[in-house]
């Protein structure tokens, strides 16, 4: 019986080291796998970007280059001729070219930061506030994203013309600032907030106020940071035509878009056109894209 009983304690003992020793072993690839992982993401990659790699090629292409079946990613006879006459013609215009620009970076500039700083002070209440109808005013903003801006169009048209913000930068600026977009993702990413650190902030004798901007806010960096990159770049490809009709008030893409339409003649000037407009929203992307990495890495999101 003795002899039974030590055969079964060493038994165990071995059997429990080897369950350990099975849980220390480490999964790897092999460097053939690595090379096809890196090799799959790389051609992704590439292809990708063949519609941007397209766009800068026919900015600088010749008229008769860029109707070439099947299209070349590269330009023969490369030529700034597209650029100068996108200048020429932008002189011609009623109104200076600069007010153009003005108009769009003005805009684009007021709705990006009101609407972050909108949207993170709704979605701080409805993440950690606890009052009644919290969860059917969240409900109302899913809902809200299901419907897009062209369903949209004809009620922020009644709304702005009942308010005589009809062509006036208010009909610019108010509609895109109350996007739900940017309150459902802030509200997501303040839920990942430990309720204990607001609460030790409380202690501590900070207001709300004090909370919501030295606390909550550098918390939710990566949010507002995406969220920057999003409503930047579709406010500055908007148009506003269905409520803006003074010339001195239109947007870029608007006048850029007038000098464009002119038949086949202009396709080298539309190419253009549209290199010029993609310049801006790809600084913004590029700059907090960096923020947006290192700030995720350090606060452990995934």
């Amino acid at each position: 019986m003795q002899k039974e009983a030590k055969l079964k304690k060493k038994y165990r003992s071995s059997n429990g080291e080897h369950v350990r020793a099975t849980k220390k072993k480490r999964v790897s690839r092999s460097a053939g796998g690595d090379f096809l992982i890196v090799l799959m993401l790389v051609s992704i990659g590439a292809f990708m970007s063949l519609p941007f790699v397209l766009s800068v090629a026919n900015a600088f292409k010749p008229l008769e280059e860029i109707f070439i079946f099947p299209p070349r990613f590269y330009a023969i006879n490369p030529t700034f001729d597209n650029f100068k006459q996108l200048f020429r013609l932008s002189t011609n215009l009623w109104v200076p070219f600069s007010r153009y620009i003005f108009n769009s970076i003005f805009v684009s500039v007021i709705v990006t930061t009101f609407h972050i700083i909108f949207a993170a002070m709704c979605a701080y209440p409805l993440a950690k506030g606890n009052f009644p109808g919290r969860k059917q005013i969240f409900l109302i903003i899913q809902t809200a994203l299901l419907f897009t801006g062209g369903t949209l169009a004809i009620p922020v048209y009644i709304v702005m013309s009942v308010l005589r913000m009809v062509d006036t930068y208010w009909a610019l600026i108010l509609p895109p600032i109350a996007g739900s977009l940017g309150l459902f993702l802030m509200r997501q990413f303040m839920l990942q907030i430990e309720s204990e650190t607001l609460e030790s902030a409380r202690i501590d004798g900070a207001t709300e106020l004090q909370i919501f901007w030295q606390v909550v806010m550098p918390l939710v960096k990566p949010a507002w940071l995406t969220l920057l990159i999003f409503s930047f770049k579709d406010i500055w490809n908007a148009t506003g035509t269905s409520v803006i009709y003074s010339e001195e008030l239109k947007m870029l893409p608007t006048a850029l878009s007038q000098i464009a339409t002119g038949g086949i003649a202009r396709a080298g000037v539309g190419a253009a056109a549209a290199l010029i407009m993609m310049i801006p929203p790809m600084i913004v992307f590029i700059i907090s894209q960096s923020n947006v990495i290192e700030t995720m890495s350090y606060s452990g999101i995934k």
